[in-house]
């Protein structure tokens, strides 16, 4: 029995989503053995191509799901060209699967500043040497902008790139999906509306 008071089999008894998904992340944290908040982000570039890569979910509440990147990288582009995104979390060892879509809004400058110095030195130097997404000549061009970086800001705190911070997804739909057998999954999609959340269950 979980924290929610629903087992693995009855979640679909949930009454809303986000004590549940704190409940399923909380087990993939301790049966995944690597990243348990990965999640696969979708875009879309401005001709209306997909596009989707692994980040890190960072924090989330009842305002959404948030995570951090260089805004000039191909997803920051992307993202600040449409301000929609999905994301989906797959967690293996529980045969369990989170799906999150909506608009998409820009943490406050306090949060992405207090996200950025809990970082390692090491990766705080990384945001300010990569030009994220854009062609390398060599690892060796790499190395020497993280010298150069490093040289600059060897004493004292690293501040903030101008050009790095964090992404909220504001969910107007959630799903929730667990394995069973035959391929006769449970899924339940909770969908925002004015007041709360009305909830669906869905053909597997």
């Amino acid at each position: 029995m979980t924290e929610t008071g629903l087992t693995t089999g009855d979640f679909t008894e949930a009454a809303e989503p986000y004590r549940l998904f704190a409940q399923w992340l909380e087990d993939a944290t301790a049966s995944e053995p690597n990243d348990p908040n990965a999640l696969a982000l979708a875009t879309v570039d401005a001709e209306g191509m997909p596009d989707v890569r692994m980040v890190l979910l960072k924090g989330f509440d009842e305002r959404g799901f948030v995570f951090y990147t260089n805004f000039e990288s191909a997803k920051g582009r992307e993202i600040l060209g449409s301000m929609k995104a999905a994301m989906c979390f797959h967690w293996k060892s529980l045969r369990r699967q989170v799906r999150v879509r909506g608009p998409v809004e820009q943490v406050s400058d306090a949060e992405a500043d207090e996200y950025y110095a809990s970082r390692p030195r090491g990766s705080r130097i990384g945001a300010w040497a990569s030009r994220q997404s854009r062609p390398l000549e060599s690892r060796f061009a790499l190395e020497k902008a993280v010298a150069e970086y490093t040289a600059r800001h060897a004493i004292g705190e690293i501040p903030r790139p101008p050009h790095w911070s964090g992404f909220r997804i504001v969910p107007q739909s959630i799903e929730f999906w667990h394995d069973r057998p035959f391929r006769l999954h449970d899924r339940v999609v909770f969908t925002r509306s004015p007041e709360n959340w009305d909830k669906t269950r869905l053909y597997p």
